[in-house]
C-alpha cells in the first residue's frame, strides 16, 4: 500500500511543479504560446479553470493558481492522514 501511496504523492508532486512551470510561463508570452506552453497549458488549465471560475481576476493579477497549489498542497496532506488513518 505504501507504493500506491508514494506514486499518488509523487504524481501530485509532479503536477506541483507543472502548476508552478505554468505560472511562471504566463509572465512571458512568446512561451505560452510555443508549443511547449501549449502543452503545459492543456495540462494545467483544466485545473486552474476550476478555481477561475470562483476567483475573479484582480485587476490583471490571476490569483487563482495560488489557491489551486494550495488546494492541491491540502489534497496530499488529506491523503497522507487518511493513509495514516486506515493503516
Amino acid at each position: 500500500m505504501s507504493v500506491i501511496l508514494n506514486l499518488i504523492l509523487s504524481a501530485i508532486n509532479i503536477y506541483f511543479y507543472i502548476l508552478i512551470v505554468s505560472v511562471f510561463m504566463s509572465w512571458v508570452p512568446s512561451i505560452k504560446e510555443s508549443s511547449f506552453g501549449q502543452m503545459i497549458s492543456k495540462i494545467t488549465d483544466p485545473y486552474l479553470d476550476i478555481f477561475r471560475r470562483f476567483i475573479p481576476p484582480i485587476g490583471m493579477i490571476d490569483i487563482s493558481p495560488i489557491v489551486a497549489i494550495f488546494t492541491l498542497n491540502l489534497a496530499s496532506q488529506g491523503i497522507i492522514v487518511l493513509y495514516n488513518f486506515f493503516v
